[in-house]
């Protein structure tokens, strides 16, 4: 009894022994594709190799489409991203250390493992992809009891650095490679182009901007316009997302709400419209015609600006009526 104990134990070392063998030689040689090409690419029967108990070392497939056959745009999107965290991935730990496999399986080279993922397709499209498969150990201090993959949606287009990040929380705490992104030199001398066309640019036309920067007019014309515009209620529109105009109820457009919390887009248009007189009326009294050297002229630019004033006063408190119908001052003709 004694001797078929020791037997038993002895052929059960064997047998551990060689799977842990198998697996770590599974592991050195498609590290060595890793090494040269990160990510590697796969087949159907490296997946199945790769994915068979025992394992040792963990295993990320990326189950795409490239094909334009596909119409599979997020999987082209991607591809790019997908290839930096590999390449970064292999840059920071090209001894294996972490036991990680970075691998991809395009569906022409692996159409049976995408039905067995539980992924729908019809003849010529691919309903859904990309799937990001993490397959744990099933061996050794890093094991999971039942070793299934885990897997990683895509709702959306994916950055390398929020694949990572998902990783990470499937790996054991430890310290792994961070994103490294190559160096984008077209868009650096894009932006340098840009640059130098730009100072290029304000050097020559500098003369003839400056004055206008420099005219008292302009901005003042700039802020009685942002003046009209937000004392009107422009903010207001734009936080309540208020209506253009409204139905009336009669078969007409109602420009104007009831109520001090009410307001139509228009609204604050012609309320603007009507500040903008106001205040354009005012500064003509004042300044304009007080320089009317015909007496007879500047007469009638008075009755004239007077009239203006007058007449936008009245609507102005016309429509302050509407907003609060319990007000009871009134001007002609409104």
């Amino acid at each position: 009894m004694h001797l078929l104990r020791f037997l038993a134990l002895a052929a059960l070392s064997v047998t551990a022994v060689s799977a842990r063998k198998a697996s770590n030689d599974k592991f050195d040689n498609y590290f060595a594709k890793q090494a040269s090409s990160a990510p590697f690419e796969l087949d159907e029967k490296g997946y199945n190799e790769l994915t068979t108990a025992p394992r040792d070392y963990s295993l990320a497939v990326l189950l795409t489409a490239l094909d334009a056959r596909y119409a599979c745009g997020i999987c082209r999107e991607y591809d790019p991203e997908w290839k930096i965290l590999g390449r970064s991935w292999q840059k920071g730990d090209k001894n294996g250390e972490n036991r990680l496999l970075l691998s991809t399986l395009d569906f022409d080279q692996g159409r049976n493992i995408f039905m067995k993922a539980s992924c729908s397709f019809s003849s010529m499209q691919l309903q859904t992809a990309p799937v990001l498969l993490f397959f744990p150990p099933t061996v050794g201090p890093n094991a999971k009891a039942d070793g299934s993959p885990v897997r990683f949606d895509f709702l959306g287009p994916q950055t390398a650095e929020g694949t990572h990040s998902w990783l990470l929380r499937q790996l054991p705490a430890g310290d792994y490679p961070g994103i490294q992104r190559p160096i984008n030199y077209g868009k650096i001398a894009v932006t340098i182009t840009i640059l130098l066309g730009a100072f290029t640019l304000l050097t020559v036309t500098y003369p003839y901007i400056l004055p206008v920067i420099q005219n008292r007019n302009l901005w003042a014309g700039i802020s009685l316009i942002l003046i009209m515009l937000f004392t009107s209620g422009h903010m207001f529109n734009h936080i309540r997302r208020v209506p253009y105009v409204a139905n009336n109820g009669r078969g007409g457009i109602s420009y104007f709400a009831g109520g001090f919390q009410n307001q139509f887009g228009m609204e604050t248009q012609i309320v603007a419209a009507m500040y903008a007189l106001l205040a354009f009326a005012a500064i003509n009294l004042a300044l304009r015609v007080p320089r009317i050297k015909d007496a007879r002229t500047q007469q009638v630019a008075v009755i004239i600006w007077a009239t203006v004033l007058f007449g936008m006063y009245s609507f102005l408190m016309s429509v302050f009526r509407i907003k609060n119908g319990g007000y009871p001052f009134w001007l002609p003709p409104f």
